[in-house]
C-alpha cells in the first residue's frame, strides 16, 4: 500500500511539474510594483489571441501589432480585509506613457504585457504587483476539469453569436463550451415575460458577467481539494497561461483559495461614453473615478 501511494504521489508530482513547465513566463521585473504590504494588486487579462508581441515597441508607434486584442482586463486586489475586483473597459481612452500618443487602453495590450501594465499604472495611478493572462480557449478546459462552473441566471439566456444557450433560469452549471460562450457574449439576450430582451448595457453588462464568471470559477478552483482535479485544472490551464516571472502556478491556486472563502466585492469604474477623433470611447468620470481607484492604491 505504501508503495502504491508513493507511486501515486510521484505520478501526480510529475504531471504537475510537466504542466508547470508549460506555463509561459514574461519578465516584468522592470515594470511591476514591488509588494510592500499585505495587499496585492493582480492585473488579470483574458484573451482569445496569443499572437507574438515585441516588448521593445510602445503603443501608438507605427510598428504596433494590429489585431491582438484583450477580451477582458480586470484589476483584482486581495488583502486581509477582503478582495475587490474592477473591470477596466477596453475602450477607455488613455495616454500611452512612453509615446504620449492617445488611444484605447486595449491598444496597449496589442504590444504586450509590459506596455499594458505601464498604461494601467499611468492612466489609473494604481500599482500593479502581478500579471496573470489567461487564454479563454484553455480556460474552457479548466472549467471541464473542475466539473463545470455554476452561474445564477435570473432569466433564460442565449446569444446566437457566441453560442450561449441557457433555456432555464436559476443556478446552471456551465461546461467549458458554454462558459466560453457566456464570457464572450456581446449580444446577451434574456427571455423576460416571454419577450426576448437584448442586454442594453452592452460592454458594461459583459464586464459584469465576466466578473461573475471569474469569481465563481476561481472560488470553485480554490475550494477544490481533490489533487487529481487540481492537477487536471493546472494541465488544462498551463498552455494558455502567462504569468510574470515572480509568480507561480501555485500562487494562482493560493489566490483562488483565498477567493473561495469570501467572494470579491465588485467595483465599477465610473466612465462615460464620448467621441474622440471619430471613435466611440469611454473616459473617466471625476472625481468619482478617483474615489474608486483610491481603494486600489
Amino acid at each position: 500500500m505504501v508503495v502504491v501511494l508513493s507511486l501515486l504521489v510521484a505520478w501526480l508530482g510529475g504531471r504537475a511539474l510537466l504542466a508547470y513547465t508549460g506555463i509561459e513566463r514574461v519578465d516584468l521585473s522592470d515594470v511591476l510594483d514591488p509588494v510592500t504590504g499585505a495587499e496585492v494588486n493582480y492585473l488579470l487579462v483574458g484573451s482569445d489571441s496569443r499572437e507574438d508581441f515585441d516588448p521593445d515597441v510602445e503603443p501608438g508607434t507605427a510598428t504596433t501589432v494590429e489585431g491582438r486584442r484583450s477580451d477582458t482586463i480586470i484589476l483584482l486586489r486581495t488583502g486581509p480585509g477582503g478582495s475587490r475586483m474592477m473591470s477596466i473597459p477596453r475602450d477607455l481612452w488613455v495616454t500611452y506613457p512612453v509615446s504620449q500618443v492617445e488611444g484605447r487602453i486595449n491598444g496597449a495590450y496589442a504590444v504586450g504585457p509590459a506596455a499594458l501594465v505601464r498604461t494601467v499604472q499611468s492612466a489609473l495611478d494604481v500599482p500593479v504587483h502581478h500579471y496573470v493572462e489567461i487564454g479563454f480557449a484553455s480556460f474552457g478546459g479548466v472549467v471541464d476539469a473542475i466539473g463545470g462552473v455554476t452561474i445564477e441566471f435570473p432569466h433564460p439566456a442565449s446569444d446566437v453569436k457566441s453560442g450561449l444557450n441557457v433555456p432555464q433560469a436559476g443556478p446552471v452549471t456551465l461546461d467549458g463550451d458554454q462558459a466560453l460562450a457566456y464570457v464572450r457574449s456581446r449580444t446577451y439576450t434574456e427571455v423576460i415575460f416571454g419577450q426576448a430582451v437584448v442586454d442594453p448595457t452592452a460592454d458594461l453588462g459583459r464586464q459584469q458577467r465576466q466578473q461573475a464568471f471569474l469569481r465563481a470559477a476561481l472560488a470553485q478552483v480554490g475550494a477544490e481539494r481533490n489533487p487529481f482535479e487540481l492537477v487536471d485544472a493546472l494541465s488544462a490551464l498551463s498552455g494558455g497561461l502567462v504569468l510574470d516571472d515572480s509568480a507561480s502556478a501555485w500562487d494562482l491556486f493560493a489566490l483562488a483559495r483565498s477567493l473561495s472563502s469570501a467572494p470579491p466585492e465588485t467595483v465599477v469604474l465610473p466612465t462615460r461614453p464620448t467621441v474622440i477623433d471619430g471613435a466611440d470611447v469611454l473616459v473617466l468620470v471625476e472625481p468619482q473615478a478617483d474615489e474608486v481607484l483610491a481603494t486600489f492604491r
